[in-house]
């Protein structure tokens, strides 16, 4: 999150605002006085994170309240490897907290900036077709209502609520505090190759089916997936991890500076990026180290993107792939930046882009400095037509009304908004795009 001058950016700079108040709670109480000092004011407040979201979904023009303070472990419950903690806390610290304890979070995905609030609230997901998103690790939570209320959800206490707050589009309360399931710690061993693109793309299923974790990367312009496979191995299992000059190498001077540096060219000069694409491809992606999870799923990134990304149901991934491949050699569009395909499990949050269908993800980037207004508009109607749903944090142009048609339990979750925020203190002009008014 940036301040200039008192103006809120989001990480992509494609949001911005200038709140009316800016707040800094400390603790369940100071949320509580902050919102219930909004309501008596009749002003709407919105909690901010990192601002990675690409989406104008935190925005807050009345209240911004800023949860850096609230951030660790409020308690470990040891017996069921359940761990509590503050909303504000960032997925870049959940390893050093959970490690004294012998535990670590089931999945991630490749970022670990946000908050734990914001991860969840937008549905933020890692790869694995046996695992869920980040919300799905969501067994328990509290937040304040739109009266001003404390409500805490579990499995014991207000459960029926749980499949809608642990993914709650910010729509339903500011999150203070959220209960994680978690895991032994445990190992993976990675094997990243560069592959030919068509041959990944004709065994996709089997390849997401028979791996713990499976991704890859393709460069418009080229022929080649960097692909991505990650085996979930006992904490116990030896460790390999790669050489600190090695992965300095390959993750600070090529993938963040020289990556940085030939994407600001290719703005510059479009018809650069086919052949930075073929470079990106043989300098990078052929690596093979065993280390703890978290610094396996995460990478450091620095070169400042926008994206769009939908989820599809599994069976279409390999089809919808092809035809976004089909619409970029059939355009006159250069694009520097990989487009990333995942998968993920099926589950039942209501607001989930996996709710009852275990899903493929691509996800299209451009480079922050190139307008992304053409190339997505490309793609977007290829997701549509294969069943997708946009992912809540990334770019797109639906509406409450595509919404409705897509997800089974929309009305019921825009009916648990209104009896938790019957007055809209948490919308924002985003959230009355895609929830309605």
């Amino acid at each position: 999150m940036t301040r200039i001058g008192g103006t809120w950016r989001n990480w992509a700079r494609t949001a911005q605002v200038r709140p009316q108040r800016v707040e800094r709670p400390a603790d369940t109480a100071a949320v509580v006085r902050s919102v219930q000092a909004a309501i008596a004011r009749g002003l709407r407040i919105k909690a901010v994170g990192a601002g990675h979201s690409f989406t104008g979904i935190a925005v807050a023009p009345g209240v911004l309240l800023d949860l850096d303070e609230l951030s660790g472990i409020v308690e470990v419950d040891r017996e069921r490897a359940r761990v509590r903690v503050l909303a504000g806390t960032r997925l870049h610290q959940m390893p050093r907290l959970l490690a004294p304890f012998g535990l670590a979070m089931a999945n991630l995905g490749d970022i670990d900036r946000q908050s734990i609030a914001g991860a969840i609230s937008t549905g933020t997901h890692g790869t694995g077709l046996r695992f869920g998103g980040i919300s799905t690790q969501v067994v328990g939570a509290t937040l304040v209502t739109g009266t001003g209320e404390l409500l805490t959800v579990s499995d014991d206490e207000n459960a029926e609520m749980l499949p809608a707050v642990a993914l709650g589009l910010g729509a339903l309360g500011i999150l203070v505090d959220v209960t994680l399931q978690c895991v032994p710690e445990f190992v993976l061993r990675a094997v990243e190759r560069p592959e030919p693109v068509d041959d990944v793309v004709a065994e996709l299923a089997n390849r997401v089916e028979t791996s713990d974790h499976f991704e890859f990367y393709w460069f418009p312009h080229t022929d080649v997936a960097l692909t991505k496979t990650n085996t979930r191995l006992p904490e116990s299992a030896p460790r390999a991890p790669l050489p600190r000059a090695s992965r300095w190498l390959d993750e600070t001077l090529l993938a963040n500076g020289l990556y940085r540096m030939t994407c600001g060219s290719a703005s510059l000069v479009p018809a650069m990026a086919p052949p930075i694409n073929r470079l990106a491809t043989r300098l990078t992606g052929d690596r093979e180290y065993t280390d703890l999870s978290t610094r396996v799923f995460t990478q450091d990134r620095t070169v400042r993107f926008r994206e769009m990304e939908y989820a599809v149901p599994l069976e279409n991934l390999a089809a919808a792939f092809r035809d976004v491949q089909a619409a970029i050699d059939a355009s006159d569009l250069r694009v520097s930046f990989p487009i990333e395909v995942r998968a993920a499990a099926a589950d039942d949050l209501w607001m989930s882009t996996a709710h009852g269908r275990a899903s493929g993800y691509i996800a299209v980037h451009r480079y922050w400095r190139e307008d992304p207004t053409e190339y997505f508009a490309a793609i977007e109607p290829i997701m549509l037509a294969h069943g997708g749903r946009p992912h809540w944090g990334k770019m797109h142009t639906l509406g409450a009304a595509d919404f409705a048609e897509r997800y089974p339990r929309f009305t019921d979750f825009v009916a648990l908004r209104d009896r938790l925020d019957p007055n809209r203190r948490f919308t924002n002009v985003y959230l009355e795009r895609v929830l309605g008014e």
